[in-house]
């Protein structure tokens, strides 16, 4: 029997198992592409991605906008339009105002040409009573709104803060009454006033705009106080407020924007209220209104005193609006704007 040594390890190191089926698949699926590579790099590498044509790699896309030319050509068509809109609304106030200027001859001429003249201010000065109808509108615009806000404040306070399942139900129940005609509770009105001898005075206006106007002036301090923070008047309870040092010391000035802009639309829906002035006042508490309707006769109307008595009452208000105008848009979206 013979004997065999063991043959001597290799001194080569020991060579990776190959993986030329994968090799082979990839080369057959991509021809002429470098073979994956082998080892630990082979699971930390990553194939990059592909960028879109014409676009440099890792840059972001960005998303796709409108030209500039459409939107600055939709911007001028809308400010066109809003201008047609405003000068459409504006022309009656326009065409008021220069027939004021005008003899009551020429009231009736189409003309924008004519001879200014103060003829009709002269004789709407002259009757002894225009100052008289003029202190009543005073009176009672003033006397509504102050009325209104000492009703509407707390109202809204107790809405606003202290909520329930009602709130909304009664908010819609009060501004639904705004949406009744005038005409159709006017008789049971005029009787009341009537037994309760408030017909022709100045307080029994007051009383009756405030009804029509005051659900307005609770949904409108209802949406300020809305956006009124809960924890400054919670803190205000720790320190020791009650209800009323809570309303005029911590609400009232953070919702004077808001006051201020519900005072001024009572002070406007006061002074430009006709039908109740017509119906319920004759002489001693008629307002301007009156004073206006008065040139309505049935001999005609008279347009040139009827546009100049217009314009002395418009004046005010909108000289009142002119100057407060940047209070009046601040306080309308207070409430409106999150």
């Amino acid at each position: 029997m013979s004997y065999s040594a063991p043959a001597k390890p290799s001194s080569s190191p020991i060579a990776p198992p190959s993986s030329s089926a994968g090799s082979a698949g990839s080369a057959g699926a991509f021809p002429g592409a470098p073979a994956a590579p082998n080892g630990p790099l082979a699971s930390t590498m990553a194939t990059p991605a592909t960028a879109p044509p014409g676009v440099r790699a890792g840059a972001k896309v960005a998303k796709r906008r409108k030209p500039k030319t459409k939107i600055k050509l939709a911007d001028g068509v809308l400010g066109i339009f809003a201008w047609i809109v405003a000068l459409l609304l504006f022309f009656p106030i326009f065409w008021m105002a220069i027939t004021a200027f005008k003899s009551e001859g020429q009231a009736y001429s189409t003309l924008l040409f004519f001879r200014p003249t103060l003829e009709s201010f002269a004789e709407v000065f002259a009757r002894s009573n225009y100052f008289a109808f003029a202190w009543n509108s005073i009176l009672i615009s003033l006397g509504v709104t102050i009325l209104c806000l000492i009703l509407a404040v707390p109202a809204a306070y107790a809405m606003a803060f202290f909520p329930t399942k009602k709130t909304q139900q009664i908010l819609l129940w009060m501004l639904s009454t705004k949406m009744m005609p005038s005409v159709g509770v006017l008789i049971p009105i005029y009787l009341i006033w009537k037994n309760a001898g408030l017909l022709d005075t100045v307080s029994g206006l007051v009383i009756v705009y405030t009804l029509m106007n005051l659900p307005i002036a609770v949904w409108m301090a209802y949406t300020y106080f809305c956006e009124i923070p809960r924890d400054i008047l919670e803190a205000g309870r720790i320190d020791g407020a009650v209800t009323w040092q809570e309303i005029v010391f911590l609400l009232l000035p953070m919702a004077l924007p808001g006051i201020a802009s519900t005072g001024l639309l009572l002070v406007i829906l006061s002074w430009n209220e006709a039908f109740w002035s017509i119906n319920l006042s004759s002489s001693n508490a008629a307002p301007l209104t009156v004073f206006i309707a008065s040139y309505s006769s049935p001999e005609g109307l008279f347009w040139a005193k009827l546009s100049a008595a217009s314009l002395l009452a418009v004046a005010p208000i909108l000289l009142i609006g002119w100057i407060s105008q940047k209070q009046l848009v601040r306080g309308l979206t207070f409430g409106a704007v999150k």
